[in-house]
């Protein structure tokens, strides 16, 4: 008896011509159900059911993003005076919530002007959500995996920044990061960030961010790291040395506080803060040496019971002065004069 193989191989002459006609046989049909079984599969892949809000965040410089959720877009309250600044509203509502335009709506010249008017309301509507405690969340995720960066400034240490924009009008400027130790701005060290609004974060994020989250901010006073404790152990009763108790958070649950502030100096001698090349933001990036230093002032930065001696005023005159005569005195700039080389400017001092 002749085996199975050969039988298969032997085709009679009339299923030959069948298979030409057709252009198909069973092999291609093999190959059909193949095909049809990879599409159901790239079908089934996480790529193809890409949302365009988790799209336009998975884009390069588009990192500081967090995803808003489609229930706070939805949400009209939470769109209130948008309708008005983003133009083509409907259709960029549509293009950001992965709906299908109608078939009889106005067609648009390009696409490209509804997908800025999208990245527009997107970007508007994400600065709402991240003032809420579900995009704060979102955003400390961020924070802690040190997605912001750090702040280029030498004595802040790499501490972590956060992304800030100097206006809440779109257009005017592009996104910033601040540092919550020197209380200062800077620009995004990379070139992809240059195409971001600083609108789309706002300027009340990054300082609510801290308010909420006060164990991130450092600390408002510093402690300088001492080389060895002054304090002698105490001793028990049997008169061996009990270690000085340390407290492991010495802070008050924050981060501890970046004080040092860089001197100039030339062949080793400071430069005077007096000199027209001399430091003016050294009193800015001091801070109290400790919590006590901060219960000398009141909230207005003004010394309280007159504990700072002033110099040059008599006894009488300091019974008859109320408690602002302590507090910094700002002087207006002064007109520039014809007899003076420059105008002279005093940013704040004491009595």
């Amino acid at each position: 008896m002749p085996r199975n193989p050969i039988q298969v191989d032997t085709l009679p002459a009339d299923a030959e011509l069948e298979e030409d006609e057709d252009g198909t046989g069973e092999g291609d049909e093999i190959m059909e159900e193949v095909d049809d079984q990879e599409d159901g599969y790239t079908s089934s892949t996480p790529t193809s059911t890409v949302t365009w809000i988790s799209w336009f965040c998975s884009l390069p410089g588009h990192e500081f993003f967090c995803e808003v959720t489609e229930d706070f877009i939805e949400d009209d309250f939470n769109l209130t005076g948008l309708n008005t600044i983003v133009p083509f509203w409907k259709e960029a509502m549509e293009m950001v919530l992965d709906v299908e335009p109608d078939e009889d709506a106005t067609k648009i010249p390009d696409v490209s002007i509804v997908e800025s008017s999208a990245e527009m309301l997107y970007g508007l509507v994400h600065q709402r959500y991240i003032l809420t405690r579900a995009g704060l969340q979102a955003m400390i995720d961020k924070y802690e995996n040190n997605t912001f960066g750090t702040c280029p400034r030498v004595y802040c240490r790499s501490m972590n920044v956060v992304p800030c924009g100097r206006s809440d009008t779109p257009g005017l400027d592009t996104v910033k990061l601040f540092c919550p130790n020197c209380n200062d701005i800077y620009v995004p060290p990379s070139s992809r960030f240059q195409g971001v609004d600083g609108a789309f974060f706002g300027t009340t994020f990054a300082h609510l961010f801290f308010q909420s989250y006060r164990e991130l901010a450092p600390a408002p006073f510093y402690k300088p790291m001492s080389s060895g404790s002054s304090s002698a152990s105490p001793k028990s009763s049997n008169g061996s040395s009990v270690p000085a108790f340390v407290n492991p958070n010495p802070h008050g649950g924050q981060k501890r506080a970046e004080g040092s502030v860089y001197v100039p100096k030339i062949y080793g001698f400071k430069v005077s803060e007096r000199a027209k090349s001399g430091p003016r933001m050294k009193w800015l990036r001091l801070r109290p040496e400790s919590p006590e230093e901060l219960d000398m002032v009141d909230w207005r930065g003004r010394w309280i019971n007159g504990d700072y001696d002033g110099e040059g005023d008599d006894d009488e005159e300091d019974e008859d002065r109320q408690m602002e005569d302590f507090g910094p005195v700002f002087f207006s700039v002064l007109n520039y004069d014809s007899h003076f080389s420059d105008t002279l400017v005093f940013l704040g001092c004491y009595r």
